[in-house]
């Protein structure tokens, strides 16, 4: 369950931001980091605690440096998306972990825990990456080699719907 995760933070986070200086491959890391946990079920990534553990890092090291923020912003805001993407509040002992206790709910991790219904958000995954991939202009060989770079899009792309593609 990469796509899915991945195509729909950036989707998401672009639909909100438009940010063309936002670097969208973090956006995309951290919407697939707590995959990891997946052979293991359920743990500190697939809580609240964890982005905002990553947001706070980010704040307090990149102080002074904007533009260095703005890039490494994507890693947390991938993170937070992962929990939407994820409906991570239906199981609230990890979601809220360690505030509702020091241990996680047993089982299968939700990517796993969902079953069949994982290939269908795969399929609309896909079907948002090839949204993307024409929104950002990506057919394009300057576009796109700025894109797998730098993770930005050009600002012709950000504005509304329509206009500069």
């Amino acid at each position: 369950m990469l796509i899915w995760f991945a195509a729909g933070a950036v989707a998401a986070t672009f639909v909100v931001f438009r940010s063309p200086a936002l670097d969208y491959r973090l956006v995309a890391l951290g919407a697939v980091l707590p995959v990891v946990e997946v052979p293991f079920g359920p743990g500190p990534l697939h809580s609240l605690a964890a982005p905002c553990v990553v947001l706070l890092a980010v704040m307090l090291a990149t102080r002074g440096r904007r533009l260095l923020r703005r890039q490494w912003l994507g890693l947390p805001i991938g993170m937070f998306w992962h929990l939407a993407l994820d409906f991570a509040w239906n199981a609230p002992e990890t979601f809220w972990w360690p505030s509702m206790g020091l241990s996680f709910a047993g089982g299968d991790a939700p990517e796993v825990a969902r079953g069949p219904w994982s290939l269908l958000l795969e399929v609309v995954g896909i079907g948002l990456a090839a949204w993307l991939f024409g929104r950002f202009g990506l057919d394009d060989a300057g576009r796109r080699s700025r894109f797998l770079r730098t993770g930005q899009v050009d600002r012709a792309v950000s504005g509304p719907e329509g206009t500069g593609s």
